[in-house]
């Protein structure tokens, strides 16, 4: 039998979500693990910009966009509620992370590469949404309300990235954020998602993910 393909690489933000939300609507799929620095032929031959994720779903529909992927993950198998509920503050959200706060991040991860500016500069512009977050989960389990969303999941290997920087700093700093990062990583979904692999060996299948129904 087969299942959608997934071409993803483990510590890749944009991988770790949509792992998350296949593995939230338990969506069975065979895991393809690339290197980024050797990508595989047929990776650019299904998606041409050569990026992860990409899923195949063996049907000629391919999806290359990681929101797009975790918003077809949870319509297959009755999730909407992670997405549909205060569906615009999640989308508004998600689009402040992925069109603000990814740019700083990379400049303050990478601050050595942009001597243009300070390690503190790139670091308070990360900040001007970090305290968005922050204050809403001042109120709320998660990030959006009670329960956990799409958002969540969009924005969480993000926020890890920032604070591996420079941890102490990060929990001394965001209490609220700092426990709200814990709390997922502690969770089984994310030690599932963030299991190694081999690299895919392109002679062979990938590995297999399969969920009891």
């Amino acid at each position: 039998m087969n299942f959608p393909i997934l071409y993803t690489f483990r510590r890749c933000p944009y991988a770790m979500r949509a792992r998350m939300a296949l593995y939230h609507a338990k969506i069975n799929y065979e895991h393809r693990e690339i290197l980024l620095k050797n990508r595989p032929k047929n990776l650019y031959e299904i998606s041409p910009k050569g990026t992860v994720p990409v899923l195949d779903l063996l049907n000629g529909e391919v999806i290359d966009e990681s929101f797009d992927i975790m918003k077809w993950a949870i319509s297959k198998n009755r999730s909407e509620t992670l997405f549909n509920r205060v569906k615009q503050e999640q989308i508004d959200m998600i689009s402040l992370n992925d069109n603000q706060f990814k740019k700083w991040l990379d400049k303050y991860k990478y601050h050595v590469r942009h001597p243009e500016n300070s390690l503190d500069f790139y670091r308070k512009n990360c900040e001007k949404i970090l305290n968005k977050y922050e204050k809403s989960l001042k109120d709320s389990r998660y990030i959006i309300d009670n329960e956990i969303s799409l958002a969540d999941f969009a924005i969480l290997p993000f926020v890890r990235q920032f604070a591996n920087v420079d941890i102490n700093w990060f929990d001394s700093n965001y209490f609220h954020l700092s426990a709200w990062l814990k709390k997922i990583m502690d969770s089984d979904i994310f030690n599932q998602i963030m299991k190694k692999f081999e690299v895919w060996d392109e002679n062979e299948r990938g590995e297999l993910i399969i969920f009891d129904k």
